[in-house]
């Protein structure tokens, strides 16, 4: 299982390696919705964890739309 993940780790990821992430973390929500369901659910606590890793991803790849936030191995500063 993966832990926490931290916005500062977000910002190292390309777009590539954040929607796999993306996509790792809605799979394991999914599994963990699953087990909640099936009454084989042991860390409630995962879920919230989840939950807010999907919603920092997001965030991120949102705020890279807006120009808030700058990807990897682009070199805004160098422009001003």
């Amino acid at each position: 299982m993966a832990t926490k993940l931290e916005a500062h780790e977000l910002d190292e990821l390309n777009a590539t390696e954040l929607e796999a992430k993306l996509r790792e973390a809605k799979e394991e929500l999914f599994n963990l919705r699953f087990q909640a369901a099936t009454g084989q659910l042991e860390s409630h606590g995962r879920l919230r964890v989840v939950k807010k890793d999907i919603a920092r991803i997001y965030t991120v790849v949102r705020e890279r739309e807006l120009g808030i936030r700058t990807a990897p191995g682009t070199n805004e500063e160098a422009k001003a």
